[in-house]
């Protein structure tokens, strides 16, 4: 049994993605609430049905049936509420991969507070930004003392904060949430008057993991769930009653994406595997021992994947591998094809959305290095500065067409930002910053973020073009290619790289020419990197995007007069 056919328009095979475009529609009930609407209808139909395997690196492992989801958030709402959470009140959720996420987060739906997932990477400050910004009232994590030491630190500038709860051993002056909630019934009838929540009220606010500036609150409402039926059915191809695994620390988007909502409306459970440390290997034998059937990671990730044996793990009862977070390089999805005989999947959305492109089941033939088509709820265009679409092949920016409705998935707004808002609507349209191109078939390439892209010597270069380029060879794993102020270009290109084992011992005056060398032979001139820089990591976002800003920024005001002037 699966529900999402209860919010499709037409219940039925696409035949192509032209007929999936055209006819693929979802539908809400009034006053969906995904914990009443999803997990209690399942816990009544069928009971027994599996939704989360969990295991950690100790070997601890525990089966969540939807009844014990049910059951237990239940309780976790009745918990909340005596300590007096209400509708509208805001609660960070600082878990990591826990499985006491999975029931919270459900739990405070019930109740209609709006849910705030976090990272255990913050730092004081962050933490003190985010709770004056959404005036948090609880903020719940487990016993980890570094970033339990950051939220103690963070409380005598966070007023609104009236408990810190740990899921862990009794901490302190802390709240032992296992402590006090398993003593209470499993027992909170859905809520009704002014308590009941509504389609259109705040249910989940993320702060965008910040490429530059402050971090924004993202809003989106009790029907945001509905929308990533397209991204779990479609794009990650789950099936009913299968195991599907995403790659994600529950503090970002991509945890809502792919840990939660549209897997478990079509019906699959959850693999959570709870690591201290991502081991290639590792996550090679838990795809094989337990007979993954969907999974999804960042293209980092199949990076280091593709460099394993992979002849010693049996991978054939994953029918879907899927990739979002970044540009999949086209080396990576080859060497992946020719070891697997699988392709990956790429999909591409923001935490603002659902997904907003995709290779979406074999409705089309997919392009490496592209992100796919645009998902039917979207009205998508590709826009220059006037707000005016651009042709076939010509760079724009990716918007988002909302004057005659808002789609499902898209963000209410920014929280309590209205200017910030009306800026990002502005035109009757969404706008994603992100600039692209969309081929005479309509697949979408993805060039850069708008403040990402180089102006060299009259040139527009894309730093994804460039990092493909180079990450075709075997000495680099990662690459992070950004702009350099130049008197005579006015930007020079340089390449930041990761040197893969085995590389980083040899000379980098060698390696520099051996890359300069390649980049020549398979691109543009006007292309090719002329500063390079060797580093042991790249600086990312919480949610593993690569930094280029805080590349940019280190190198501003640094002398370019001994760039290499030979090409």
């Amino acid at each position: 049994m699966e529900l999402s056919h209860e919010f499709l328009v037409e219940d039925r095979e696409f035949k192509d993605y032209d007929d999936f475009k055209a006819h693929c529609r979802l539908k809400t009930i009034p006053d969906f609430n995904f914990a009443y609407d999803i997990v209690d209808r399942y816990a009544k139909d069928c009971p027994g049905k599996r939704a989360l395997v969990w295991i950690d690196d100790n070997n601890d492992e525990e089966t969540f049936t939807f009844d014990d989801i049910s059951r237990e958030s239940k309780r976790a709402a009745y918990w909340l509420t005596s300590r007096g959470i209400k509708k509208g009140d805001t609660v960070m959720l600082i878990l990591r991969r826990r499985y006491e996420w999975w029931i919270l987060m459900p739990a405070l739906h019930r109740i209609g507070a709006i849910v705030i997932p976090a990272t255990d990477q913050l730092l004081q400050s962050d933490i003190e930004y985010r709770t004056n910004a959404a005036d948090v009232k609880m903020i719940i994590t487990y016993n980890n003392p570094n970033i339990m030491g950051e939220i103690e630190k963070s409380m005598p500038k966070s007023p609104s904060v009236k408990y810190l709860v740990t899921v862990g051993e009794p901490h302190g002056d802390w709240i032992s949430f296992h402590e006090e909630y398993e003593r209470l019934p499993a027992e909170f009838p859905r809520p009704v008057g002014e308590a009941a929540t509504h389609n259109d009220d705040p249910m989940l606010l993320y702060f965008t993991s910040g490429t530059s500036g402050y971090p924004k609150m993202v809003l989106q409402n009790f029907d945001y769930p509905i929308g990533h039926i397209i991204t779990a059915k479609y794009w990650h191809g789950v099936l009913d009653d299968g195991l599907h695994l995403s790659i994600a620390e529950t503090g970002w988007a991509k945890a809502t994406w792919g840990k939660l909502y549209g897997q478990w409306i079509c019906g699959t459970a959850q693999f959570v595997y709870d690591m201290n440390m991502f081991k290639p290997a590792k996550m090679l034998e838990m795809i094989s021992k337990y007979g993954l059937t969907t999974f999804c990671a960042p293209p980092t990730v199949y990076r280091f994947l593709v460099r394993q044996d992979l002849d010693k793990y049996d991978l054939s009862k994953c029918v879907r591998f899927s990739t979002a977070g970044e540009a999949l390089n086209d080396e990576v999805f080859n060497k992946w094809l020719e070891k697997t005989g699988k392709k990956i999947f790429e999909g591409y959305g923001q935490t603002e959305s659902t997904i907003i492109c995709g290779n979406f089941m074999e409705y089309s033939p997919i392009k490496p290095g592209s992100m796919g088509r645009p998902n039917p709820l979207y009205d998508v265009a590709i826009l220059n500065e006037n707000n005016k679409p651009v042709p076939t092949g010509e760079v724009g920016e990716l918007c988002i067409h909302v004057e005659d409705g808002h789609p499902f998935g898209l963000l209410v707004g920014y929280y309590r930002d209205v200017v910030l808002t009306a800026d990002a609507f502005d035109g009757g349209w969404y706008h994603t910053g992100d600039n692209v191109y969309m081929d005479e078939e309509g697949y979408v390439m993805f060039v850069g973020r708008k403040d990402d892209i180089i102006k060299t010597a009259g040139y527009r270069v894309s730093p994804f073009e460039v990092e493909s380029i180079l990450q075709k060879h075997p000495a680099v794993m990662e690459c992070a290619v950004t702009g350099v102020d130049d008197p005579k270009r006015g930007m020079a290109i340089k390449a930041t790289i990761v040197l893969s084992p085995g590389y980083d011992s040899k000379d980098p005056a060698d390696m520099e020419r051996e890359l300069s060398t390649f980049a020549k032979e398979n691109t543009a001139m006007y292309k090719c990197p002329r500063i390079f820089e060797f580093v042991k990591e790249l600086p990312k976002t919480i949610s593993g995007k690569i930094r280029r800003v805080e590349i940019r920024e280190k190198d501003k005001g640094k002398d370019t007069q001994n760039i290499k002037q030979d090409f």
